[in-house]
């Protein structure tokens, strides 16, 4: 008898351990759901860029649309620590749909270059030019830019065909 009690006992502190480590992950996740809704509600709190982590998606009240960052096609960037000929580039594929249109995935590259068709602004979904203005982390010569799949964050423009974008800070 005493021995059923003993594992009686043992196996609700278990649940109530299990539980317990249940609420926790709970309250991390709606923390990290309230700084995404934050973000998505006044998209122009860090000087006009929005930020998404790869694979991130957000509604984006302001302009109307659903923004998603679906990942890095190419990164050929200059690894940190080393002397390259070219600078190199990352192309982000963002899928962009607006309330009434169907989804559209813009190549957006870190660089203007018409001969190779990178381009860094696109004027061409629901009367807006979205623009890409940053790509981290940047390539590390140990592991290149495949040791970085799935750890990719872009920051993005976006404002009216015809109106004049903010400066960017570099």
């Amino acid at each position: 008898m005493f021995h059923k009690t003993i594992l009686l006992s043992l196996g609700l502190l278990t649940l109530a351990g299990c539980n317990a480590q249940k609420k926790t992950k709970a309250s991390e996740s709606t923390s990290v759901a309230n700084s995404h809704m934050t973000q998505t509600k006044n998209p122009k709190q860090e000087g006009g860029i929005i930020y998404f982590n790869q694979g991130e998606n957000k509604f984006l009240k302001e302009y109307d649309m659903n923004v998603t960052f679906k990942g890095i096609s190419e990164d050929s960037r200059c690894p940190e620590g080393v002397n390259c000929i070219w600078a190199g580039v990352a192309i982000a594929q963002i899928e962009v749909m607006g309330t009434t249109t169907r989804p559209m995935v813009l190549e957006l590259a870190t660089m203007e270059n018409a001969g190779r068709n990178y381009h860094q602004s696109l004027e061409l979904f629901n009367g807006y030019t979205i623009s890409l203005e940053e790509v981290s982390p940047f390539p590390k010569s140990d592991g290149g830019a495949k040791a970085l799949e799935g750890k990719y964050k872009i920051g993005i423009k976006i404002h009216k065909v015809g109106d004049s974008p903010e400066p960017t800070r570099k």
